[in-house]
């Protein structure tokens, strides 16, 4: 376009303009140039004849009209299409924060040394029981009782926090070699108790397998009932202890249960001794705990 030249009348972008020059025939922009001053000659390949020489210059009115007849609607979409802006990167959605994992369960001791774990398997299976057999009035005094007497709490509390014991607490064989000790011929081919040929008492409250089988309970709702699990256990001993429409909150009732659990009346002693020792945190005297033969 000369220097004087009118200029055009639009509003494409300069960049725009840039793309537009590839709507003005080849030889009126080969023409401009050798108006400009450009030598007639032009660079070839090393192997290449010299070019002929170039056409006769277009005059310069020429250009002008032809840039003026551009289409100026059409040239500005066609820049805006070439030179549009790539999209900015969609903004990656923030990811929500993990969810706080849950506190640790804080396992507090009981009256007396009872380890946490234990005591808090004792309240589990009483709040289950007052769920289940809101008659039987059971309370976890009369469990941690039972507890102290069989296995001393699963021998202070070996166990983990799902109450797994770390090592499996199984009696003796119920052969009838110990003095008032009754002959119970295996009734689990030893899937419990390990032993194919007599029953053992087994787990931390001394369930013998055939009364596990029929009473057993899941107190930590793993899905599962083990008699070496604390949890599972003691509740298993709830239930087997209110059954036949029992009270726990009669004595009467509370004797004949445990005498049940234990056919020995030493036993049911030692066993209501430690229930109100740990009612009252006073531990009992020698005198309260007659000898268990």
């Amino acid at each position: 376009m000369g220097r004087h030249a009118k200029p055009l009348d639009s509003k494409i972008r300069r960049n725009s303009v840039i793309a537009m020059t590839g709507l003005v025939p080849v030889g009126l922009v080969a023409a401009a140039a050798t108006t400009a001053g450009a030598s007639p000659r032009t660079l070839l390949g090393i192997h290449q004849q010299e070019a002929e020489p170039a056409a006769a210059a277009t005059p310069i009115d020429d250009i002008t009209a032809a840039v003026n007849s551009v289409d100026i609607p059409q040239a500005i979409a066609v820049a805006q299409n070439v030179m549009i802006a790539p999209e900015p990167a969609a903004t990656p959605t923030p990811k929500a924060a993990p969810e706080p994992e849950p506190a640790p369960k804080v396992l507090h001791e009981g009256p007396l040394g009872i380890p946490g774990i234990n005591f808090d398997a004792y309240i589990n299976a009483e709040r289950i029981l007052n769920e289940e057999n809101p008659g039987c009035g059971m309370y976890w005094t009369l469990l941690a009782g039972i507890g102290r007497v069989e296995s001393g709490h699963a021998n202070g509390g070996q166990a983990d926090e799902n109450g797994n014991l770390n090592e499996p607490v199984i009696g003796l064989p119920l052969n009838g070699s110990l003095p008032g000790q009754a002959v119970i011929h295996d009734t689990d081919g030893g899937a419990l108790d390990g032993d194919t040929v007599y029953d053992r008492a087994v787990g931390p409250m001394q369930f013998i397998p055939s009364t596990w089988t029929q009473y057993a309970g899941d107190g930590n709702g793993d899905g599962k009932s083990d008699p070496q699990n604390l949890y599972d256990s003691t509740l298993t001993t709830a239930r087997y202890l209110c059954d036949g429409g029992l009270d726990m909150r009669n004595l009467a009732h509370s004797t004949k249960a445990i005498h049940r659990y234990n056919n020995s009346m030493a036993y049911v002693a030692n066993v209501l001794a430690w229930s109100a020792a740990y009612s009252t945190g006073i531990a009992p005297s020698a005198a309260d705990l007659p000898r268990i033969h």
